[in-house]
């Protein structure tokens, strides 16, 4: 993993791509880089930032407008090579089994929980470094 680890949020709610930065804090984990934030607020955001590379891990808010995290999520799985580790934020826990529809890597509930979400982003950071070594 390079000396950063970049994190694409998507979320058309400028508050919930807050609540990541401020739940990853600088970095999610002590054994782990730096995180570099890249904000998208539409699904063609997340495409061309896909396609220009470098991204580690998406988070995607699964309650988006007018698409949501959850067809995004499926959506990039499908159409883009060596699709980074998806972590989707849902409304309710029991939005878990559409989370496995979408194929995210795994799902947390909205509201952000700082712990919670920091563990879950980490361990996505921690696996996609295992994977590129």
């Amino acid at each position: 993993m390079q000396p950063t680890a970049t994190v694409l949020v998507y979320s058309d709610d400028s508050t919930t791509r807050e609540q990541v930065r401020l739940a990853t804090g600088r970095r999610p984990a002590a054994d782990l880089p730096e995180v570099e934030f890249v904000e998208c607020a539409t699904p063609a955001a997340v495409l061309t930032e896909l396609h220009r590379g470098g991204i580690d891990v998406c988070v995607l808010d699964g309650e988006a407008v007018p698409m949501g995290g959850m067809g995004v999520c499926r959506e990039i799985k499908d159409e883009i090579f060596e699709c980074p580790p998806v972590l989707l934020l849902i409304a309710r826990p029991q939005d878990a089994w559409l989370a496995t529809w979408s194929r995210a890597d795994a799902a947390v509930a909205l509201p952000v929980e700082p712990v919670e979400f920091a563990s879950a982003l980490a361990t996505l950071l921690r696996r996609k470094a295992l994977v590129s070594a």
